[in-house]
């Protein structure tokens, strides 16, 4: 079957010429610059693949259950590094959804479940998040949406686009409910590591058989640029049907990403950027919120996770054509509509990109187009 493009994507594609001047809701933390890397790369460094594994290079991988909190529960052999967290998602599907299966999805949530769930032929049965609850996953909702036909939960925590986390307990009764019916678990962190109300909640690969943790080094660390990633199963067979699949796609990792994302994953090296990149996305956080507070066109809940969340627009305004009017001049602001989510009346907002993304200079321009939306 013939995969659709996503509202998401599609508004990213029609957007792409507009060179916008400020972005409101900037989705990663500000990106290092290859300079920052050179003094712990080898010029010597073959620009073939890593030569030891098709899985990923074995330290990085080792890095990779160290950051999650795994190294003690899972395997360096349970890990496969991927093209982005992406490619991640893709692999699993891919390999565990056939035509009539059932996938459970949350809404609002990471659209590439519902695209990938079309492709396949299968059902896709979405859970509403409240937005009067903080965009919280109603469990009880979750339980009757999960049947013997469910094959695979599709997840994200921190939530993308709401910053909404589940904590360990709410993981453990998700697990309960997937295993009651033998389905699998994906949960997508890539803004792991980026809390604000609360411990980083365990990576549900080490709390269910068929439990797959999704990350990257994209959001946290700025590093869209390398398109690494990682899935982690303690699933043999999974993982190594994933590393098959993947010979008929991508093939194998870039090596030259591979060996800057080991470097950025070093423990000590971790630690700092991981500092730095929460200490400046609070203090953004702190005048976001204050912001949307004094604002009366907007209100939100704060992202308890994360980079971006859910805005609502008053007095109904349709966030599509905020959107547009907003990108076109005289405003020239990027922000993505609520619609990429199904939600009309909402628009992503975020703390993401550092000085580049002249946050303070968009949200002047939206109080502008605000106060002047009937005129």
């Amino acid at each position: 079957m013939k995969v659709e493009i996503h509202t998401l994507f599609q508004y990213l594609l029609d957007t792409t010429e507009a060179e916008p001047e400020a972005f409101i809701g900037f989705s990663l933390s500000e990106s290092p610059k290859l300079g920052d890397f050179l003094a712990d790369l080898d010029p010597e460094l073959r620009l073939d693949w890593n030569q030891s594994s098709f899985r990923g290079l074995p330290e990085l991988r080792q890095h990779v259950l160290a950051q999650a909190g795994l190294t003690n529960i899972c395997q360096p052999d349970d890990v496969l590094i991927t093209a982005g967290a992406a490619e991640a998602n893709y692999l699993a599907f891919l390999q565990l959804v056939q035509p009539g299966d059932e996938v459970v999805v949350e809404r609002p949530g990471w659209p590439q479940a519902e695209v990938l769930a079309k492709a396949v032929g299968a059902k896709l049965v979405a859970v509403d998040r409240g937005e009067a609850q903080g965009w919280a996953l109603p469990l009880d909702a979750l339980a009757h949406a999960i049947t013997d036909k469910t094959k695979l939960i599709f997840l994200t925590n921190p939530n993308n686009p709401t910053g909404r986390m589940m904590p360990e307990a709410e993981l453990h009764a998700i697990a309960n409910m997937a295993d009651r019916v033998g389905a699998w678990l994906l949960v997508d962190e890539v803004y792991a590591g980026l809390e604000w109300a609360g411990p980083r909640a365990p990576s549900i690969a080490g709390l269910y058989p068929r439990g797959i943790t999704i990350g990257s080094v994209s959001k946290a660390l700025g590093l869209q640029g390398l398109r690494t990633g990682w899935l982690i199963c303690p699933d043999a067979t999974l993982v190594q049907d994933a590393v098959i699949l993947r010979e008929n796609a991508s093939e194998i990792m870039n090596i030259l990403g591979e060996t800057i994302a080991e470097i950025a994953l070093r423990p000590a090296r971790l630690t700092a950027a991981l500092s730095s990149a929460r200490q400046t996305a609070l203090e953004t956080l702190g005048r976001l919120d204050t912001y949307i507070a004094k604002e009366p066109g907007l209100s939100w809940h704060r992202p308890q996770a994360g980079l971006i969340g859910l805005a609502r627009l008053a007095n109904d305004i349709d966030s599509d054509a905020f959107a547009q009017r907003l990108l076109a001049d005289p405003y020239r602001t990027f922000l993505l509509p609520g619609s990429c989510y199904g939600l009309p009346n909402h628009i992503r907002v975020g703390v993401g990109g550092g000085a580049n993304s002249q946050l303070d200079l968009g949200l002047t321009r939206m109080s502008e187009l605000l106060a002047n939306w009937q005129n």
